[in-house]
C-alpha cells in the first residue's frame, strides 16, 4: 500500500526513483509514517509519507472544535478573555502546516543556511531530495546514529558526551536570535548523535517564531531562572501572560519555588533514558507550570509554551548526560548570547 501512495505522489513509477523501499515503517505518528529506502542513484534515504485522508480529517475535526469554542465563548462571556477559539485556531494553523511537507523542506533548508552562516560544523540537518518529494511526501538523507539520551551508545561515538550536549544546546540557543525560527520539538527522537560525532537535528514539522515583545519577556524569565529569583520569574510570567486581573506575584513566586523543588525528584538516574520517559516528564512539568499560571489568572501565548517545553527537554538532557554541569555558570554555553 505504501508504494501506491508514493507512486501517486511521485506521478510516475516508483522504480524510476527508488531502488528499494522497506515496507515496514521505521516510525509512525498521527500524521505520517517514515520508511527507510534507497534511491536508484544509491543514496540511503528516509521517506516521510502522510497518511491517506489525515489532512481532511484534521480539518474537519478542528473546524468543529473551533465552532464549538466560539459557541462556548458566546454562552459564557466570562471565558472569552482566555480566547478558547483563538487557541483552537492556532492549533489548527499549526497542524495544517505540519501536513505541508513543502514547508518542512523549506525549514530544513533555512536551518542548513543558519548553520552555514554561523560556521557551525558540529551540527547538521538531513539533505532533502526535492525530485522525490511533494506536499505529502518528503524524501531526506538517512542519518545513522543514536538518540541524545542513549548515554552508553553515545560513549561509543565520542568520549565527551558533555561536549555533544553543549553543541546541541548552543545550536538551538543560537537559532532563537539568528534563525527565522527555532526547532519546537527537540525530544530525544529528533536529536541524534551521528556516527561522526555531529549532532543531527531532524523533523522540522513543528517550528516556532518569537515576536520581539515575547522574546523580551522570555529573556527576562531566563535571566531570573539563572539566579533562582522566583519573584523575578513571577513578574516575567505576568509580563508574558495575558491576564484580566491583578496577579499576586508573591503567591505565584511561592508556587514556582515549590515546583522547582519538586523537579529534581522527577528525574530518573543516568544511563539509557527512554524517549517516552523524557516526554512524559517534560509534559508533566509543562502542565504544572501552565496550571500554576492559570490558577493565578495567566494565559500564555503559544510561543512561550513552545520555548519553555524545549528548555525543559534540555534540562532533562543535562541531568542524563552531564549531571555535574551548571548550565547557568558554564562559560561554554551561550544561553543568552
Amino acid at each position: 500500500m505504501i508504494r501506491n501512495v508514493i507512486a501517486a505522489e511521485l506521478g510516475r513509477p516508483v522504480h524510476e526513483v527508488f531502488a528499494h523501499i522497506d515496507p515496514v515503517a521505521l516510525a509512525s505518528a498521527s500524521i505520517a509514517q517514515v520508511h527507510a529506502a534507497r534511491l536508484v542513484t544509491g543514496e540511503d534515504v528516509v521517506i516521510k509519507v502522510q497518511k491517506p485522508g489525515v489532512e481532511n480529517l484534521l480539518q474537519t475535526d478542528l473546524s468543529f472544535l473551533y465552532l464549538s469554542s466560539r459557541l462556548v465563548e458566546a454562552l459564557a462571556p466570562r471565558l472569552s478573555w482566555t480566547s478558547l477559539s483563538g487557541i483552537v485556531e492556532e492549533i489548527q494553523r499549526t497542524m495544517m502546516e505540519e501536513c505541508d511537507f513543502i514547508k518542512e523542506a523549506k525549514n530544513l533548508q533555512v536551518f542548513r543556511e543558519f548553520l552555514h552562516a554561523t560556521h557551525n560544523t558540529d551540527a547538521t540537518v538531513p539533505k532533502v531530495y526535492e525530485h522525490a518529494s511533494s506536499r505529502r511526501m518528503l524524501t531526506m538523507e538517512r542519518f545513522y546514529g543514536v538518540p541524545l539520551t542513549d548515554l552508553a551508545s553515545i560513549r561509543q561515538v565520542t568520549d565527551d558526551p558533555e561536549r555533544t550536549l553543549i553543541t546541541a544546546m548552543n545550536t538551538w540557543f543560537a537559532s532563537l536570535t539568528r534563525c527565522e525560527f527555532f526547532h519546537a520539538d527537540v525530544h530525544a527522537g529528533n536529536l541524534m548523535v551521528l556516527q561522526d560525532g555531529r549532532v543531527g537535528f531532524i523533523d522540522f514539522g513543528i517550528v516556532g517564531r518569537i515576536a520581539a515583545d515575547t522574546w523580551e519577556g522570555v529573556s527576562d524569565f531566563i535571566a531570573t531562572v539563572m539566579v533562582g529569583d522566583f519573584d523575578g520569574m513571577a513578574r516575567a510570567m505576568v509580563r508574558i501572560g495575558v491576564t484580566r486581573e491583578q496577579v499576586n506575584t508573591g503567591l505565584l513566586a511561592s508556587d514556582l519555588r515549590q515546583l522547582y523543588e519538586r523537579m529534581d525528584s522527577m528525574v530518573a538516574g543516568p544511563g539509557r533514558y527512554g524517549a517516552d520517559q523524557t516526554d512524559e516528564e517534560v509534559n508533566n512539568i509543562l502542565q504544572e507550570i501552565v496550571k500554576i499560571g492559570e490558577c493565578h489568572g495567566l494565559h500564555f501565548p503559544r510561543e512561550f509554551a513552545l520555548l519553555l517545553k524545549q528548555f525543559l527537554y534540555f534540562d532533562r538532557y543535562v541531568h542524563i548526560l552531564a549531571p555535574e554541569m551548571d548550565v547557568f555558570l558554564d562559560d561554554r554555553l551561550s544561553l543568552l548570547q
